[in-house]
């Protein structure tokens, strides 16, 4: 009764702001469903698609923030509170992605489970972090672990180990699942290195609105240069963008990304102030629309690395 009254409070608090939160988020259906499987959580789509691979048909997995919505800051719908009560296990990233306003730890606290045991898991278990440089976050780590391929793979086994854990009957199936699944982004990780490889030293200098891409920069051997480092501090700022102008000059950088859950208005500032064309758009905390490029983890990835190639080397 506690639990359900808690739901119920927390869910009329979020009302308000859930009717100003939108996007698109098939992957969540309003009603769980009574079918038996384990009935999941994830926090963004980067973690719903790794999570569905291994699971396959044994389990229901909802993403909260829907596709092309920046999961720093979400606001929470009234369903999303109830999800998350009924959940069997709740997978979300860590590492200073969700607590932009806090609202994965209250959400989790309201419908009643615990950050410091199961069914609530940590996917950047394991991962050596980067760490923030700047702003109110400094020393703090960095989220972005998945756009290198190296930190998907550990994602995928801290959901296998946490779904052997949980559901112990179908170990087999979920080992089967990760173990395919770790050997396409194994292949994956290789063929990056392999086009990296193709891009001049000099010119291995990736320029985006967000600092997303240290984790990507620190795998395949790239700078990281960007406007603002993080999300949900102050961003596109007049100092942020004489900074970021000033490296593309010196550098003689040839093209700029701006990210598909960004406002690009900022990196059109510094295009016309450098006269650096932006290149176009790439992922970063969040997959594309079903059916569109990049709709699921290997394919965003995929497509982010064309991308750089072209813009870095035409």
């Amino acid at each position: 009764m506690k639990k359900s009254l808690l739901v119920l409070f927390l869910t009329a608090i979020f009302l308000i702001a859930g009717c100003s939160s939108g996007g698109d988020n098939a992957s969540k259906d309003v009603k769980a469903k009574d079918d038996g499987k384990l009935q999941i959580v994830a926090t963004y789509s980067v973690i719903y698609d790794i999570v569905q691979n291994v699971t396959g048909d044994l389990a229901d997995v909802y993403s909260l923030v829907p596709i092309g919505t920046d999961p720093h800051a979400y606001e929470p719908l009234p369903e999303d509170v109830q999800l998350t009560s009924d959940a069997d296990m709740i997978f979300y990233n860590g590492f200073n992605l969700e607590s932009g306003n806090s609202w994965f730890a209250n959400m989790i606290e309201t419908a009643g489970k615990s950050d410091e045991d199961a069914p609530v898991y940590r996917l950047t278990e394991g991962v050596e972090p980067q760490l923030l440089r700047s702003g109110a976050h400094q020393g703090e780590e960095d989220p972005h672990a998945w756009l290198a391929v190296e930190n998907g793979i550990k994602y995928t086994e801290n959901v296998k180990k946490a779904l052997v854990e949980v559901d112990p009957d179908n170990k087999e199936t979920y080992e089967k699942n990760a173990e395919e699944y770790i050997e396409k982004l194994e292949a994956l990780d290789k063929e990056i290195e392999t086009k990296a490889a193709e891009i001049p030293k000099e010119k291995r200098v990736l320029v985006t609105s967000e600092g997303a891409f240290k984790y990507f920069s620190a795998a395949y051997d790239f700078e990281a240069a960007y406007i603002w480092e993080i999300n949900a501090e102050n961003e596109g700022t007049p100092d942020q963008i004489k900074n970021v102008v000033d490296i593309i000059r010196e550098r003689d950088i040839p093209g700029l990304f701006v990210e598909t859950s960004i406002d690009p208005r900022s990196m059109e500032t510094v295009s016309n102030e450098t006269g650096a064309p932006i290149i176009g758009k790439i992922f970063t905390d969040s997959l594309g629309k079903e059916g569109e490029d990049g709709d699921t983890y290997i394919k965003m990835i995929e497509w982010n690395m064309d991308m750089i190639i072209r813009g870095l080397t035409e």
